[in-house]
């Protein structure tokens, strides 16, 4: 199966401008083991940014996904690790429109490599560019768990119906495995336990395998926890200060 992801949007402030053409595609080859899947690295070009790249991150409007509405990414400036007097431009990738409070704000999924004024022609980012923010991994495992004792998503709840005994491993609508299957490592969530045909939040276990991004795209949770998910980050955005 081979899901593919077009972002193609333009960023403009003043003078300066930043186009952003991006291609997130992934190829699954039936019959074989995860570890020997060909995977296509997402391909994504960014012309020279320029001097908006160095500006407040709140006067910059986020670039939006066409085919993913729910993710935006935003223009901010990410301290040197060596030199905090200097920063680099860099891409927040985030579900939520509004502006990050700050560059490393937990709301953030990860950050993609922007280009610094004065470097001419286009820069492929790769998969490996991709930087997952920890502290997001962590509010995503707290909401799937709570999530999951809330019982607001139909289909885990349907799901331990079924199974009535045994795990659930939680997975994404990213990669959904085959009916019967279990999905790749990197897409499961995590497991709990169903006794009774009845999910117990408490045994829920992260699955430190997953990968918020992949090549089948950034993480893309089921119907009820995404809504689950976007409150949580609204309401972390609306306690975090600048």
């Amino acid at each position: 199966m081979r899901a593919s992801t077009r972002l193609a949007s333009t960023v403009c402030h003043g003078l300066s401008a930043a186009r952003l053409l991006g291609v997130w595609s992934g190829r699954r080859l039936a019959g074989r083991t995860p570890s020997s899947l060909s995977r296509r690295p997402p391909c994504i070009r960014f012309s020279p940014v320029g001097q908006c790249a160095r500006r407040a991150v709140s006067s910059q409007a986020p670039i939006t996904d066409p085919d993913r509405p729910d993710l935006f990414y935003h223009l901010v400036s990410i301290p040197h690790p060596a030199d905090s007097s200097s920063s680099t431009p860099a891409y927040a990738l985030s579900f939520l429109p509004t502006p990050p409070s700050s560059s490393r704000s937990a709301t953030i999924i990860g950050w993609l490599p922007a280009i610094a004024e004065g470097i001419s022609g286009d820069i492929e980012a790769g998969l490996s560019d991709f930087v997952e923010n920890p502290n997001f991994r962590s509010l995503v495992q707290e909401t799937v768990q709570q999530g999951l004792r809330e019982g607001v998503d139909e289909v885990w709840t349907n799901g331990a119906l079924q199974l009535q005994h045994g795990w659930i491993h939680i997975h994404g609508d990213r990669n959904v495995p085959p009916l019967g299957r279990i999905g790749d490592p990197d897409d499961i969530i995590g497991s709990v336990l169903v006794e009774d045909s009845k999910i117990l939040p408490d045994t829920y276990q992260a699955m430190p395998a997953y990968r918020l991004c992949t090549s089948d795209g950034p993480i893309q949770l089921t119907e009820g926890l995404a809504r689950k998910l976007r409150t949580v980050l609204e309401d972390v955005a609306s306690r975090e200060t600048p």
